[in-house]
């Protein structure tokens, strides 16, 4: 493991985001979805995919609160422009499990 400093950790920008819209991406090489993700007035609505189809359907996504990296550059996924990464950890099976608050917070919020 790969030590890093506090000064690291600052550079990321991840923050609290909802889920507004939610749709099957039959193009991705693995099963996937398409995310659109409110951030709030200052960041706005920005797209993702995730490889969460094991555990998640567009339809329960919707309106829920995720972390996503909010200042990576986009990335071209397909047809795709992913403008952020959101936050997810692997279950038994190596299944993407998204992380969010476990009580409602404000759009755009910055983990710290």
């Amino acid at each position: 493991m790969t030590t890093a400093s506090f000064d690291d950790f600052l550079r990321l920008d991840i923050r609290a985001g909802r889920i507004t819209r939610a749709e099957p991406f039959p193009e991705a090489r693995k099963p996937a979805l398409k995310l659109w993700v409110d951030f709030g007035p200052d960041l706005g609505e920005r797209r993702s995919s995730a490889q969460i189809t094991r555990h998640y359907t567009p339809e329960e996504l919707v309106g829920r609160q995720v972390l996503a990296v909010v200042n990576f550059p986009p990335r071209q996924i397909g047809p795709v422009m992913s403008e952020v990464l959101v936050l997810g950890l692997p279950d038994a099976e190596g299944e993407v499990v998204l992380i969010a608050p476990d009580q409602d917070v404000p759009l755009g919020g910055r983990l710290f």
